[in-house]
């Protein structure tokens, strides 16, 4: 399904993705086209697309091509899924220790157009952080592990 969904290849197209997406959560999925976890997360990004479409702008980045955000972004378990809504990194409460992305894919599409609604909703009231209504059951369980501190 990534042949449906924009692609950015490079450094430039993210940065301007990011500055010019007014009015919009801007979702960016970090991962390998060839993976398996990543082909599911894409198949439910472009079912939801036409959905989202008045709230979202999807947008599908490789990781390899795009080093310097990985870094920056501290993704080190693909796929990953960043939010942003006018230039500011938005943050979603999962439950989990790491509120700055989704890991994984969503079991289903309803549960990312919620996410996107939800983001929106909080974002018009200026909100940076919101809490996610995705049950605690759907939410992927991982360790952080933290090197050299």
């Amino acid at each position: 399904m990534s042949l449906f969904l924009t692609k950015l290849n490079t450094k430039r197209d993210v940065d301007e993705a990011i500055r010019d997406t007014l009015d919009k959560v801007l979702v960016l999925r970090f991962g390998r086209e060839n993976d398996p976890v990543c082909m599911q997360l894409d198949e439910i990004l472009y079912k939801a697309e036409r959905e989202v479409s008045k709230m979202a702008t999807i947008f599908i980045v490789d990781v390899d091509a795009v080093p310097i955000y990985i870094k920056y972004f501290d993704i080190s378990l693909i796929p990953a899924t960043l939010f942003f809504f006018n230039q500011h990194h938005m943050k979603v409460d999962f439950g989990t220790a790491d509120h700055t992305k989704w890991i994984g894919a969503f079991t289903t599409k309803q549960d990312f157009i919620d996410l996107v609604e939800v983001i929106y909703r909080g974002a018009l009231r200026g909100k940076l952080i919101v809490n996610s209504p995705i049950e605690q059951g759907h939410v992927p369980k991982y360790e952080l592990i933290y090197r050299g501190i």
